[in-house]
């Protein structure tokens, strides 16, 4: 009888693509997916480790599925958190059996034989590591689907430790990428990486050095330098698919160039990675920026595609924010009029620059903050999602009843409820006839 797993996957659609990709490699070796974790041989949790809540719901799950497997079932923990702190979870979980680094072969660990109790299986340990990016994944599930192009990061952002445990940028080559996304065969490519705009960017670098030039060392302020690599990705995989959406943009590489090739796409979606509208608190951050520059950058995009629909995502309570930061966040909330928008308290990073930094803000204070914003921020999206009633739009049929046009992402924005006789991954012409806070009603036009 083969042997069966499953894979739980926490934290950001990168996650999500490496789970895929884990899948893909045991299918390879003659896994079939259980329907259940409790009918699974190997249960895997692929772990995200951002922030301290993070870590915790990460523990959490592996704990719930050590319990509800079945007996004689093995328990693999790999993600974020093993990479981040692999030796100290082996240490302190006797209820798993293996945690994996990322990237390290998960059937090596299975079938080595060895101590009982956790053990941890890291690049350190000399044992061979698997190219995540550029394993096989499994059939897509939807008719759209994550395309990661790059892995690591060569930002210093004073909050985010990602580049400690995940490395530099190693951004894919080209014609990997759209040979995936050929396989996935899906009707919406979702590009996502750590920092997305410099895809290419190291490896243009690494052959300038290779050829005796002088290359970029990492990635420009200015705004929308070295850009050319996602460009031209961002047009190859556009003219592969009827739909590509670009996740997680820093705001100091969108460029008119840039923008005019996502709005190109027919998808004029921009997912801004902007943290805070202080100037002051970004530099902070270590991050370029401020509400004028980024109100400018809106207008511009919206100059370009008046229906374009914009996201982002906002820190509260990062170390030396003060009540006139706060409200010049909110009077820039008001000013740019987001479609979505994000909001999290600061989470103390162990080995970050913040994590030096004294102005702590209390807990309390900056939840406060958080929901004031989330309160005027919510009452902006349900009043642009009203202003879309009566028009004619196209959506992409996720599943019966559900829907999207190109103003929402999957998973993370709203969703347009259509007639259940509309069949999955086709494209279809509705009106909107309601909104119902984030989503929208709809009939067949």
């Amino acid at each position: 009888m083969p042997k069966s797993y499953w894979i739980e996957t926490l934290g950001c659609p990168k996650n999500q693509v490496d789970s895929d990709k884990i899948a893909g490699s045991l299918l390879a070796d003659g896994y079939e997916q259980a329907p259940d974790p409790s009918d699974a041989d190997v249960v895997v949790v692929n772990t995200c480790a951002f922030i301290e809540p993070a870590r915790a719901e990460s523990v959490e799950a592996v704990l719930c599925l050590a319990e509800a497997r079945r007996p004689g079932a093995r328990l693999v923990v790999t993600g974020c958190l093993a990479a981040r702190s692999g030796r100290e979870l082996a240490e302190a979980l006797p209820e798993v059996d293996l945690v994996a680094d990322v990237g390290v072969p998960i059937d090596l660990g299975l079938t080595r034989s060895g101590a009982t109790g956790a053990r941890w299986l890291g690049r350190d340990t000399g044992l061979p590591a698997l190219d995540l990016l550029e394993l096989p994944r499994r059939p897509a599930g939807a008719p759209w689907g994550y395309v990661k192009v790059a892995e690591g990061c060569d930002r210093a952002c004073g909050f985010c430790a990602i580049p400690g445990f995940r490395g530099p940028q190693r951004s894919r080559p080209l014609d990997a990428v759209l040979a995936e996304v050929d396989a996935l065969g899906v009707a919406e490519v979702v590009l996502v990486a750590q920092d997305l705009a410099s895809y290419g960017r190291d490896r243009a670098a690494r052959g300038a050095r290779r050829a005796g030039r002088a290359g970029p060392a990492g990635p420009s302020q200015a705004t929308g330098a070295g850009t050319r690599g996602i460009i031209e990705l961002v047009e190859a995989v556009a003219a592969r698919v009827p739909r590509v959406r670009l996740l997680y943009l820093y705001p100091s590489a969108l460029g008119d160039e840039l923008i005019d090739a996502v709005v190109a796409t027919g998808v004029p979606y921009f997912d801004l990675s902007l943290q805070h509208a202080s100037a002051r608190l970004l530099r902070s951050m270590r991050r370029s920026g401020g509400a004028r520059r980024f109100l400018e950058r809106i207008e511009r995009i919206r100059a370009k595609a008046p229906d374009a629909a914009l996201r982002s995502s906002f820190i509260l309570g990062y170390p030396g924010e003060t009540e006139e930061d706060h409200d010049e966040l909110l009077r820039f909330l008001e000013a740019a009029q987001l479609d979505w928008a994000g909001f999290f308290t600061y989470s103390e990073e162990p080995g970050t620059h913040a994590a030096q930094l004294g102005g702590r803000v209390p807990e309390r204070l900056a939840l406060l903050r958080l929901r004031e914003c989330a309160e005027l921020q919510d009452s902006i999206t349900a009043a642009k999602r009203s202003a879309l009633v009566g028009q004619r739009v196209e959506v992409l049929v996720d599943a019966p009843g559900v829907a999207r046009s190109t103003r929402e992402a999957p998973e993370i924005d709203g969703v347009v409820r259509v007639p259940a006789t509309l069949a999955a991954g086709s494209f279809a012409k509705v009106e909107i006839v309601a909104s119902e806070g984030p989503d929208l009603v709809a009939v067949a036009a």
